[in-house]
């Protein structure tokens, strides 16, 4: 899915360097980069050369972020950077990431989100810290800083003492003068992995950013554990018993193609989901199509496994990004005759298998199989390559309220109806689970099932029980 009425968003990505040289910046640079992907509103770098900090943030791309002069006032070879996405826009700069408290030294950057920051408002408000415009990530970053300056503690152990406030999911980097660190949730929601580079340590939301750089895979960061960089090397502190659940979503639309996560690749787990929708959907059709990009290893799966040939008929502009301002209803509709273009030639007479990864709330969708018919299709099946999503994220994905959930309160069929197609097919929860190679015990699939892994405090109270699960 690539629609920004339709798409999920992931919220960030975090990126972190020690001891690689004084490029450490321009690593870091080409890193976010690399996870693109996962935030795309603005991109932040702290770096330090053992004395001063130096920080630059920007709204946009990644590409138009970063002018040549930000990078080379960055120095130092201890960096941590940041990709943001937000539900509540980046264009004024508010809450960028990096944060950086210069009174503690203390330097923070989070991927996911807390749903209960009770506790951890009480701590602060103790502490003598006003909350009330802080975010979660900023109060995260305020609590490891009042125990760096009031508690005079190590880096490591101010998180240690931290940890247990943090109620939700997150993948973190933080960084002192001359210290690294990287922890993740007892869950271990969202990715988080160690590479070595020129004998130092690089610290990525993703695996594919390490190859962008030319770093070697180490390993991921455990569920609950804080790993500690520093001159001394890298060493462990397991900060909360842990119990893998990573969001299933990573594996259907967030994460790029050419990462591993958790020991599995994400190409071969999407293609592994076209082939049990095969399976599940024995369609007479002509072509398969894929919504690109995400769709596309699925849709190539479905084409293996069925026989029925894979055609890319329908042509993403790539250099379109998110709009922020869309005034009318025609300029919307523009937005996505900007972004996708269907080929007549293939598509006329044509039974067409379309494969998108999801559907949210079925508007794009729908604006998809219309330019497919006026194009020539004769008939528009839809599969789609995970279960209906029925429920909210709270652990950092950007999906809108329950009720505009188009799955929450329509079935199947009710749903073709709506999208005006000859077919529509979910790919079972079971076979999504085992396309990606890990055990459903190891999986969090709440936006499916309503079954939260970690606790959402007062936010359970507006869920509601899905119609038609």
């Amino acid at each position: 899915m690539i629609l920004s009425d339709e798409s999920i968003h992931e919220k960030c990505a975090v990126f972190g360097t020690f001891g690689i040289g004084e490029e450490a910046a321009r690593t870091t640079f080409y890193g976010l980069w690399a996870l693109q992907h996962r935030g795309q509103e603005s991109s932040g770098i702290v770096s330090s050369d053992g004395v001063s900090f130096y920080r630059h943030t920007s709204p946009g791309l990644v590409a138009s972020a970063y002018r040549e002069e930000d990078l080379e006032q960055l120095a130092g070879t201890i960096t941590i950077g940041h990709n943001r996405y937000s539900t509540s826009g980046a264009a004024d700069g508010a809450h960028s990431q990096p944060i950086l408290n210069r009174t503690s030294g203390v330097a923070f950057a989070h991927n996911g989100n807390l749903p209960a920051t009770e506790n951890l408002e009480a701590f602060l408000r103790e502490r003598g810290v006003d909350c009330k415009r802080l975010n979660d990530s900023e109060m995260m970053a305020e609590a490891i800083a009042c125990y760096v300056r009031q508690d005079k503690l190590s880096l490591e152990n101010a998180v240690l003492q931290a940890y247990p406030l943090f109620e939700g999911a997150f993948s973190a980097v933080a960084m002192v003068a001359d210290k690294l660190v990287a922890f993740r949730d007892r869950c271990g929601i969202r990715p988080l992995s160690v590479a070595t580079l020129e004998g130092g340590y690089v610290v990525s939301s993703e695996t594919c950013a390490f190859d962008t750089v030319g770093a070697t895979f180490v390993r991921d960061v455990k569920p609950g554990e804080l790993v500690v960089i520093d001159q001394n090397g890298i060493r462990s502190h397991q900060a909360a018993p842990g119990n893998l659940k990573m969001d299933i979503f990573e594996f259907v639309y967030f994460a790029r193609p050419d990462s591993v996560i958790e020991g599995r690749s994400v190409n071969l787990a999407r293609e592994n989901m076209g082939e049990e929708l095969a399976r599940e959907y024995k369609i007479e059709a002509d072509l398969v199509v894929p919504v690109p990009d995400s769709a596309i290893p699925a849709a190539l799966g479905y084409s293996r496994e069925s026989g029925i040939p894979f055609e890319m008929a329908l042509m993403k502009n790539r250099y379109i990004h998110r709009t922020f301002i869309r005034p009318t209803a025609k300029l919307r509709e523009q937005d996505l005759k900007m972004k996708l273009n269907p080929i007549p030639y293939i598509l006329k007479g044509k039974r067409v298998i379309l494969i998108d990864d999801s559907i949210v709330r079925g508007t794009t969708t729908r604006k998809i199989a219309r330019m497919l018919y006026d194009a020539g299709a004769k008939e528009v099946h839809i599969l789609i390559s995970s279960p209906p999503v029925r429920y909210p994220d709270f652990y950092g994905i950007n999906l809108p309220r329950q009720d505009d959930l188009i799955a929450h309160h329509m079935n199947p069929s009710e749903i073709r109806k709506h999208l005006g197609v000859d077919s529509l097919g979910y790919l079972s929860q079971a076979a999504t689970v085992r396309a990606t190679g890990l055990p459903a015990s190891s999986l969090s699939t709440a936006c499916f099932d309503g079954v939260y892994p970690i606790p959402i405090g007062r936010q359970k109270d507006a869920i509601k029980q899905a119609v038609h699960a």
